[in-house]
């Protein structure tokens, strides 16, 4: 590994790149230290303790939330915006042939609308949750309490949204890696290790004195034990065999060789559960307008808190949709039936033209199935452990899966800018 590295850094343009991504996130860090002017910090973070929803807006975003930074917002509001587009463009004609038809130009004018919408959502979700707990907890100082200094607040972190959404671009397309992963995978790294601290000198006694020392072992076996599964099944494909016909050419025998079509046990990632996780999110936004203390968020708490039933269920239910969803938009079997038709080759055992993409689909679908259960079973996990026997977990099982996962899919990254350079990659 260390030796790939070496080679790595060797690489003009490769050693340009990954330092680009490290500066960024870097700066992406620096600026989430810069308090929201008009907001009390502490009164926030004991709301972000008590409220899952919040807690889970404070993993998203690298506890820059319960520090009520320039970056409590995070580059959720993109996330949502992002399917609120996907949505749209399946709901209104004009959008949808604007994304398939409309080629660079389309991808840009959505894009566009996409970062629009996602500075007005970042806006409303932050006007929303400040005067949510205000009307609770007094998170704003008296000389903001008004309209304008909550429009104020509310600029202040959509301006750092914005920000956030500029940097993750910038990384996709100067750096290494998706810059939206990178960014969710920086904040989880950042709270990672202030919480396996945390419950170690809590199971030692250093801390809390109440703790067992059972439930660290409890919270590392676990730790392993995703962080293997996740490997495992993050590297596994299935491998569909195929036939090249012979052509001759000039008198030469061209093609007869067999080659295979690799798809990925999970080829959709990590982004099924940010979408689920997002999503689920934005109702208590919606709901915290009026007021932590009302009937229609204590509902929603008591209901679809992170520990209750319906909302496992449901959040399981979104990762299986989301997952075919995304699966639908990013793969298409007609296209790869008709590409190895026009080259002359076929699916072993399989016909040319229907029954090629008809075998595809049936394929991509049950891997889809699988992917979906899986990430659905690992996002409950903690939840379970800690209503089981009240085994306080640091870290969620989805922010282990999006850390792995980002991981491997940065390493390959890499690897393939190596490979494509001759050198050995990360074997």
């Amino acid at each position: 590994m260390w030796d790939t590295l070496r080679n790595a850094w060797k690489v003009e343009d490769l050693r340009k790149k990954l330092v680009y991504t490290f500066l960024m996130l870097v700066l992406f860090r620096l600026v989430g230290v810069i308090p929201v002017p008009g907001v009390d910090a502490s009164s926030v973070s004991q709301a972000a303790a008590q409220y899952d929803m919040l807690g889970l807006l404070n993993m998203m975003t690298g506890n820059t939330f319960s520090q009520m930074t320039v970056m409590a917002m995070g580059i959720t509001p993109y996330i949502n915006s992002s399917i609120i587009m996907q949505l749209l463009a399946v709901a209104i004609p004009s959008l949808e042939r604007l994304q398939k038809e409309g080629g660079e130009e389309g991808r840009r004018k959505i894009n566009r609308i996409t970062r629009y919408m996602t500075v007005g959502l970042a806006a409303l979700q932050a006007i929303g949750i400040i005067a949510g707990l205000q009307r609770t907890y007094q998170v704003v100082l008296p000389a903001y309490q008004n309209f304008f200094g909550y429009v104020s607040i509310g600029i202040i972190m959509a301006g750092g949204t914005a920000l956030a959404m500029w940097i993750g671009e910038r990384i996709t397309k100067k750096g290494i890696g998706n810059g939206v992963s990178l960014l969710i995978f920086a904040g989880i790294i950042s709270n990672l290790f202030n919480g396996i601290l945390t419950a170690f000198t809590d199971a030692v006694g250093i801390t809390n004195y109440g703790a067992n020392f059972w439930q660290f072992l409890v919270i590392v076996i676990s730790l392993l034990v995703i962080t293997t599964l996740v490997t495992f099944v993050d590297c596994g494909e299935r491998r569909i065999p195929v036939q090249y016909a012979k052509k001759v050419v000039n008198r030469k025998i061209y093609g007869g060789q067999s080659t295979h079509i690799p798809l990925k046990v999970i080829a959709v990632g990590v982004l099924p559960l940010i979408f689920a996780y997002s999503f689920l999110s934005f109702p208590s936004t919606i709901f915290a307008m009026f007021g932590a203390q009302s009937g229609v968020y204590q509902w929603w708490a008591r209901y679809m808190g992170q520990t209750s039933f319906w909302y496992m269920l449901v959040c399981a239910l979104l990762i299986v949709a989301f997952s075919y969803f995304y699966t639908s938009i990013t793969f298409n079997p007609r296209d790869i039936a008709d590409n190895l038709q026009k080259q002359g080759g076929n699916i072993r055992g399989i016909r040319p033209g229907k029954n090629t993409v008809d075998y595809l689909t049936r394929t991509s679908n049950r891997l889809t199935l699988f992917a979906g259960l899986f990430l659905a079973v690992l996002a409950t996990v903690p939840t379970l452990l800690s209503v089981w026997n009240h085994v306080q977990i640091p870290f969620a099982a989805s922010s282990i899966l999006i850390a792995v996962s980002v991981a491997i899919e940065t390493v390959r990254q890499v690897e393939a800018q190596l490979v494509m350079r001759h050198y050995k990659g990360f074997l």
